[in-house]
Order: C-alpha cells, then sequence, then structure tokens
C-alpha cells in the first residue's frame, strides 16, 4: 500500500522482539528495498538481516538514547559501520528523551568511542576506528536528509536547496573560547546556544526566542492535555 502512494516504509526493528527474522522473510520474498527505513535495528541475530539491509540499500537510523533506555538492546553502531553502512539519527519517542539533536550526536560520539576504548583497555587489537565529530554531524544532517529522502531539499548548503539553517552562538561560557567549531557543536553546545532557525527561508527563531509562536498558550495548552491523559489513564501525578 506505501509504495502504491509513493511514502516511505518506516519499520521499527528491535531483534529481541522476533523482528530479524521477520526482515530476513520480507527480504526473501523481496519486499525490502531502498524506500525502507530501519530504526534502531538493534539485537540482530547474525549478518542475514544487515546483509539484506545493505543489499537492498534501505536507509538505517539509531536513536542511542532510546535504545539505551527502553532496553532495546545496544544501540548497534559498530555493526553498523562494519558493513560500511552510514546511519542517521532518530530521537523516536521526544515523551521519554529529550529531542534535541545534540543529545542525538553527543549520545552517539561517546557510545561508540566508549565502546572502542573497552575493546583497547581489554587488549584487543585491529579495533575500528573511531568516530569524529565530522562523522557525527555528518549522521545529524547528511546522512539524515539522506534516509529520509530529502538530500534534494535539505541536509547541505546548497545552491538551489531549501534555506534550511541554525546558527549558534558559541560566546556563552560552556563554549568559550571556540576552538574547533565541530567539536564544539558536537560535545559543547546545547538548545540554549541555539539563536537563530531558519526554515526554508522562513526565520522560526531569532535571537534566542521563537518567531510567531505563544509559548504561554502552548504551555497551556500542553499542561491541560496532560493532565487529561493522567487522570483518563488513572495514572498519578509525582513530580518526585
Amino acid at each position: 500500500m506505501a509504495r502504491e502512494v509513493d511514502v516511505l516504509i518506516v519499520t521499527h526493528v528491535v531483534g529481541r522482539r522476533g523482528h530479524g527474522a521477520v526482515l530476513e522473510e520480507l527480504g526473501r520474498e523481496g519486499l525490502l528495498g531502498e524506500d525502507n527505513e530501519y530504526i534502531h535495528v538493534s539485537g540482530l541475530e547474525g549478518d542475514a538481516p544487515w546483509k539484506w539491509m545493505k543489499d537492498t540499500e534501505g536507509g538505517i537510523s539509531i536513536a542511542a538514547p532510546i535504545e539505551m533506555t527502553m532496553r532495546h538492546g545496544m544501540p548497534p553502531l559498530e555493526k553498523v559501520l562494519a558493513f560500511g553502512l552510514q546511519p542517521s539519527l532518530s530521537v523516536d519517542v521526544e515523551c521519554t528523551m529529550t529531542a534535541d539533536f545534540f543529545t542525538q550526536m553527543r549520545t552517539v560520539y561517546t557510545l561508540q568511542r566508549a565502546l572502542v576504548n573497552e575493546r583497547a583497555l581489554r587488549g584487543e587489537k585491529d579495533l575500528p576506528p573511531m568516530l569524529t565529530c565530522r562523522d557525527v554531524l555528518r549522521f545529524a544532517t547528511v546522512e539524515g536528509a539522506r534516509v529520509a529522502h530529502l538530500s534534494k531539499r535539505v541536509g547541505t548548503l546548497t545552491p538551489g536547496k531549501e534555506a534550511d539553517l541554525i546558527l549558534l552562538r558559541t560566546d556563552a561560557l560552556n563554549v568559550a573560547p571556540l576552538n574547533n567549531a565541530l567539536g564544539a557543536v558536537v560535545t559543547l553546545l546545547e538548545q540554549s546556544n541555539v539563536d537563530t532557525v531558519i526554515v526554508a527561508g522562513q526565520v522560526r527563531k531569532w535571537r534566542g526566542a521563537l518567531v510567531g509562536v505563544d509559548l504561554a498558550g502552548l504551555r497551556q495548552r500542553v499542561t491541560a492535555f496532560r493532565d487529561f491523559l493522567f487522570e483518563t489513564s488513572g495514572v498519578p501525578r509525582r513530580l518526585f
């Protein structure tokens, strides 16, 4: 049905829930393609699922904070990179974990390096290269656009593409003095450093404030809906 109306097929794949076997079956039936996007891909047994994803040119997106929090298994960064694949980054569910991409980038960066460092401390040789800040920033931008099939519109600052820009302040105490732009973006900067956001040429945030958004009204509506959900589901409110 999705292919009949030309929309992407996004699937959450968690091996411990038996999704690996389903993926292999779909591959054998010829139902996988480049219009498939796989989220998580954690806990997959063997190499067969990875070969199917690579051979059919499907996109992979890692949601590292969620995978580690919701017991999906270890984010499969090493496996993805070992198969020569380039992942995008996913926030998955913002009701469980923050959805800002600084968190996504920093989690992937530190996790992959921690895994390699641990292997080195055990005396292993022939270790995979550690991710660089440039690698991780590419996952969040170029690869994100590619996996979402939006590379012709966004992902890079290229003439003819939509003007999607983020201007970051580097004079705050958490980053100043700036020594390396890529390193700062991945390891130091956070939401409070976002000064200006331009989406498709339209200014949506200016000098740290959202443009055209009634924040007070939005907070009121969100709070009212939260209270409704808690009340109807019988979930007690506990701040601590």
